[in-house]
């Protein structure tokens, strides 16, 4: 007995084997490590709620709209109150916020993330109430419960205070439940939209030859610096998890520009693989000046008839560090850093030195401060 397959199935098969087997460049990382594919996203959605159950560290007695909200959660429920007669100390109005993927299905679970609005003092020990998380749409998508898990404390006493990391946030995990999906089908799209990370010509030129190639086809091209186009070939139609699950672990290369990127709060710098520095001679020291103020008392001879003075007296101490001229040439990273280090400078003296550098016209690099 003889069995046949049809060609459409050996197609598929053929195609799945080709973007496995296809040799990955030298330094390589996976697609899915520097872009993202249209669709597959996620969707910020944020309610506003009550925690309750706090021992003392809510909201104070002046939160307007902690009061506002507890009773009309009390006139909801059928109890009529005096907002007078409420104490919050135990309550905080808080924000909550989640991420939901566009794959989420109702009954989903979510983890929530809630964040004190008021002057609460801590959230630890608290329960979340029943909260409505809506999508920018203005629907509601999810429902979020339960107590709080938070990874910081506060006390507080007459003449101190003690703490640990931030007490007036928390998460719930899986303390969402979706409500409602996003009304996305993805796999009725014909045609799919890589987004790079960094956007770069040359590494969107290359992605969409290494899909080419791997595919057997011309289905991709680069749109721009930051797109990748793929028409999805007639094999995949209706049924893109085997082709997604294929081509976002092809292997590229990323190229990007030679970037310097200082952090002037931290004194972090660092410096980008392609980045070089035409031969300079740079000299680089610190100059302190010290200065030092102070009081004398010139107290006068007994029985004469003096009086006692107080004469100011100043001492300033000038000190300069002098570092001979170090010539500095980098081609490659490594190069350039030894002749950084050779200088014998600080990260707060490197940042000096780079801009100068820059200013020079010898650093082949952009210089970003954040």
């Amino acid at each position: 007995m003889k069995l046949t397959v049809p060609r459409r199935i050996l197609s598929g098969m053929a195609l799945i084997v080709a973007l496995f087997c296809f040799t990955a460049p030298a330094h390589a990382v996976r697609i899915k490590d520097i872009a993202s594919f249209s669709g597959v996203r996620d969707n910020q959605l944020i309610g506003y709620g009550l925690v309750v159950g706090l021992a003392g560290t809510g909201d104070k007695k002046d939160s307007v709209f902690t009061l506002s909200s507890m009773k009309n959660m009390m006139d909801k429920m059928g109890i009529g109150i005096n907002t007078k007669a409420l104490k919050i100390k135990n309550v905080a109005s808080v924000m909550v916020t989640a991420r939901m993927p566009v794959s989420a299905k109702p009954g989903s679970r979510l983890d929530v993330n809630v964040a004190s609005v008021g002057d609460a003092t801590s959230l630890l020990g608290g329960t979340l109430l029943q909260t409505a998380l809506k999508g920018v749409d203005g629907k509601t998508y999810c429902l979020a419960q339960g107590p709080l898990t938070v990874g910081g404390y506060s006390a507080d006493g007459a003449a101190a205070r003690s703490g640990k990391n931030v007490s007036t946030s928390g998460i719930i995990p899986g303390g969402g439940i979706v409500e409602r999906g996003i009304p996305f089908e993805f796999n009725q799209q014909d045609n799919l939209t890589l987004n790079l990370r960094m956007a770069d010509f040359s590494t969107a030129q290359q992605i969409a030859e290494r899909l080419n190639a791997a595919m057997g086809g011309q289905y991709a091209r680069a749109i721009d610096a930051a797109s990748v186009s793929v028409n999805v070939p007639p094999q995949y139609k209706n049924n893109l998890v085997p082709l997604m699950a294929s081509v976002e672990n092809l292997e590229v290369t990323p190229d990007v520009a030679a970037r310097v990127v200082v952090d002037e709060k931290t004194g972090t710098v660092v410096l980008g693989r392609d980045v070089r520095i035409s031969r300079a001679a740079v000299a680089h020291g610190n100059l302190q000046i010290t200065v030092q103020e102070g009081e004398q008392v010139s107290q006068p001879g007994p029985f004469s008839q003096g009086q006692t003075v107080v004469t100011p007296q100043t001492d300033i101490n000038i000190r300069e560090e002098r570092r001979r001229l170090v010539m500095v040439e980098g081609a490659t990273l490594q190069e350039l850093v030894d002749g950084l280090n050779a200088i014998g400078a600080t990260p707060r003296d490197l940042i000096s030195i780079l801009r100068t550098l820059q200013v020079s016209g010898s650093l082949h690099a952009e210089l970003e401060v954040i």
